[in-house]
């Protein structure tokens, strides 16, 4: 076997690779229709996917799609427009604006191919009718600090937009949609998938409130006046604008983390694929993690070691202190923690879009050196996670991953190596 961290990075870039819209989209594409063929959509892996398109598409085609600032990618006919992420900016509203009136007017023999990935949330940032960018803002802030699940923010989403919960192939009806999906959420669910911009949405405004109200969110009297009247609601299951949704999976998590799983096993390390949707405080399923590990370690249980633990989802951060969080880091430090040196276990976590929380940095490594060189430095472990400070902590030791941005998003990828 390799040298451990050597390892656990080509098993991180094997899980980005297995992502790329380059490998797998073009076989999920229907035939060009009789009328006119329009690309729209959002997200991290917007760009790539776009350009994805533009290599396999046998006929004309037009369009734009809007990703992340600093991921796009060059395409000759789809335009590609970048926005802010995760708190939405006034790039991003022009954007949405321009992808509805793209599909105006459209006909029963046009195609609309929607290419969305996660992040499309904040990147179509569409206000709902008596709302301002501000106020949608103000509520994206409250909820990234609030610990709230992926689903539940997207619900709150879904009710302040113009654009998402299914108004957007309610837009191009009647024209047939075929929406190409990479999933950045646990279970995979297109409605979760940037607030599901092309499905029906069965909750409700109500709903979007209850949440809301649950993490104590502080928001403008024209949102909750917006929840309590009704206005908010999204396009429902049944709505004959939508017709049969067809929806197709690109990439997934779990794509991924098989892929990591078979290089393991080329270099003799069996692996085991824990889950590709965990989810829960970044901070205890690091402590959960830790035990599993250790469980390994001293009684072979899952798996006898040599092996590779596998794990993907989306946990969350409740922020405490005034470090430079991300999840991934902040995982890493609890399991790290609970670990305390122990020899023969190795980590890495990572978002696999490069980005984990606000910070160009995709995630880190732990070795069971990690708490010595810390102290070495003026570091704990403990005092980090404390400070939310996950990124200065690894940054100081050297240890970040760093891929610049991926052009893709299936969301996090944590493994644990125990030899």
């Amino acid at each position: 076997m390799t040298e451990p961290g050597d390892l656990l990075r080509r098993l991180f870039a094997a899980a980005v690779a297995a992502a790329d819209p380059a490998v797998s989209l073009a076989q999920h594409l229907p035939s060009p229709p009789p009328g006119r063929t329009v690309v729209v959509g959002a997200g991290k892996a917007a760009a790539s996917m776009a350009r994805a398109v533009e290599a396999a598409w046998p006929g004309e085609l037009s369009g734009l799609v809007v990703t992340r600032y600093g991921h796009g990618a060059p395409t000759a006919r789809i335009e590609v427009v970048e926005a802010a992420h995760p708190v939405p900016d006034a790039a991003g509203e022009a954007a949405a604006r321009r992808v509805l009136d793209l599909v105006a007017g459209l006909t029963p023999d046009d195609l609309v191919l929607c290419l969305i990935s996660g992040g499309g949330s904040s990147l179509l940032s569409l206000p709902a009718e008596g709302l301002t960018l501000a106020d949608k803002q103000a509520v994206n802030r409250g909820l990234l600090k609030s610990g709230a699940s992926i689903g539940e923010m997207n619900c709150v989403r879904r009710h302040l937009s113009a654009i998402k919960g299914g108004r957007l192939a309610a837009a191009c009806h009647p024209a047939r949609v075929v929406t190409l999906l990479i999933s950045d959420t646990p279970g995979d669910d297109p409605l979760d998938i940037a607030s599901g911009p092309t499905v029906a949405d069965p909750t409700t405004g109500a709903d979007a409130l209850t949440i809301l109200d649950r993490y104590r969110i502080e928001i403008p009297d024209a949102v909750r006046a917006h929840l309590l009247s009704g206005r908010g609601e999204s396009v429902k299951p049944g709505d004959p604008r939508l017709g049969t949704p067809e929806v197709r999976m690109v990439a997934t998590p779990l794509m991924a983390l098989r892929a990591a799983a078979d290089l393991a096993r080329q270099e003799g390390v069996p692996a085991l694929i824990l889950g590709d949707a965990i989810e829960g405080e970044a901070r205890e399923v690091g402590q959960v993690m830790a035990g599993i590990a250790r469980s390994v370690a001293a009684h072979g249980l899952p798996l006898a070691k040599p092996c590779l633990l596998l794990s993907g989802g989306e946990t969350t951060v409740t922020v405490r202190g005034s470090g430079r969080g991300g999840r991934n880091v902040e995982f890493l430090l609890a399991l790290g923690v609970a670990l305390g040196g122990q020899a023969g276990i190795y980590a890495i976590a990572g978002d696999t879009d490069g980005v984990d929380g606000i910070e160009a940095i995709a995630g880190a490594v732990l070795t069971p050196e990690t708490p010595v060189r810390a102290a070495a430095a003026g570091l704990s472990l403990t005092d980090s996670l404390d400070r939310n400070d996950g990124h200065g902590f690894f940054e100081t030791l050297g240890d970040g991953v760093i891929t610049g941005p991926t052009l893709t998003n299936v969301n996090d990828f944590r493994a644990i190596l125990i030899i």
